[in-house]
């Protein structure tokens, strides 16, 4: 489907959902992902030109890590991302996101780059890409930021547990970030049992609220 700013998302008739904002993909991933996560953390945290490692919780259609991939820095970034039910390539192809954001051949590796390596996919940006589920996948102080992207409660409340989110604390290093689109009050909840300190933060166009939670 066609969201409110004319990018495109995939919609799930079976659980009424979709993977992206239907007020606006390209907006809410800019707005949640890239500036109120990856610009915040390299301007309030990230003190050195050591690599920026970032965690994806649901790459899906590869939509955060190619405007991630995009971003003029002089740090390195690392990007993981864990999906465990990855898109075909006729969705890949009917997103049209190289086409949008200027750079076909860039859309293009981040889809070829064969899961389970690390695949440089620029000078600025590696590529790992993990077929596993939220629930199986562990990491103790290995990330920066984390991008936090699942279905939504609504949907899949499994997804938004605080065992999720105790995973995903442990996985960050101290300091760490996760943003997320999401602002709902259990969710909130379980991020703070998990040990967060979370922020409701304005959201992107059509959202009133999404969230950031910080390990100190």
């Amino acid at each position: 489907m066609t969201t409110g700013d004319g990018s495109k998302t995939i919609h799930m008739p079976d659980l009424n959902e979709q993977y992206h904002s239907k007020h606006g993909a390209l907006q809410e991933a800019r707005h949640v992902f890239i500036e109120t996560g990856l610009r915040y953390f390299k301007k309030e945290i990230h003190t050195d030109d050591t690599p920026i490692r970032i965690l994806e919780y649901g790459f899906g259609t590869g939509f955060n890590a190619m405007l991630t991939a995009q971003v003029q820095t002089n740090d390195p970034i690392h990007y993981t991302a864990i999906e465990a039910y990855p898109v075909n390539d006729v969705e890949i192809e009917a997103m049209e996101y190289g086409q949008l954001l200027g750079d076909q051949s860039l859309y293009n590796k981040l889809h070829q780059a064969p899961w389970e390596n690390e695949v440089p996919i620029n000078s600025a940006f590696t590529l790992v890409k993990k077929q596993t589920t939220f629930e199986t996948f562990s990491a103790t102080d290995d990330f920066d930021l984390i991008f936090f992207d699942a279905f939504g409660p609504r949907t899949q409340p499994e997804l938004w547990t605080a065992a999720i989110f105790d995973a995903a604390y442990k996985a960050l290093k101290t300091p760490g970030v996760l943003v997320t689109y999401c602002a709902a009050g259990q969710v909130r909840r379980n991020m703070q049992q998990a040990g967060f300190i979370v922020e409701r933060l304005p959201g992107p166009p059509g959202k009133r609220e999404m969230l950031r939670a910080v390990k100190k």
